[in-house]
């Protein structure tokens, strides 16, 4: 019998993002020089950060490649920020075995078809409300939630709670 979501949600170590359509929701706003600006939802930022804190690995990989998103993933203290990749399974795997990452600890959350071999590889595919159908087809857990409007929160709070680790990262720190 195959494991929930849930259950799998007990051996994540890491947790692998997309950028557009995940941490973003997707839209681009382009300016008259070309500069082409993104929204994050800061909800996502502060449970990668939490996650981050708590002793868990975040990674990024994009294909897309602004250095505004990399100023602000940095600045909340991902260290493994992967942009401008043309071949995500490749990055996917130089990264796991830099760290010594088993596939099945993994959970990634993507979006559209440039993350579908690479969600076929890890132990918890999930993907926002808003995936394209073949990436919801195959996610084992779909958020209820949009891209760029609180899915990473989402998913890395559930995996928190799951291992008792959520309401341990902010004992006696905000209360």
């Amino acid at each position: 019998m195959a494991k929930s979501y849930k259950e799998i949600m007990n051996d994540i170590t890491t947790f692998v993002f997309d950028v557009d359509g995940v941490l973003t929701d997707g839209t681009v706003h382009i300016t008259p020089t070309g500069e082409m600006l993104r929204e994050m939802n800061i909800r996502d930022g502060f449970a990668m950060k939490a996650a981050i804190e708590s002793g868990y690995h975040v990674c990024i990989i994009s294909g897309g490649s602004n250095e505004g998103v990399r100023i602000r993933l940095k600045n909340l203290g991902i260290n493994d920020i992967h942009l401008g990749s043309p071949d995500k399974v490749k990055t996917f795997n130089e990264y796991t075995n830099a760290y010594n990452i088993k596939p099945e600890q993994v959970l990634y959350m993507g979006d559209d078809i440039p993350d579908y071999h690479i969600m076929q590889l890890v132990g918890l595919p999930t993907c926002p409300q808003d995936a394209s159908p073949e990436i919801k087809s195959i996610s084992n857990y779909i958020s209820h939630i949009n891209g760029g409007k609180g899915a990473v929160r989402d998913v890395i709070e559930q995996v928190m709670k799951v291992q008792g680790k959520w309401n341990t990262y902010f004992n006696g720190k905000f209360f």
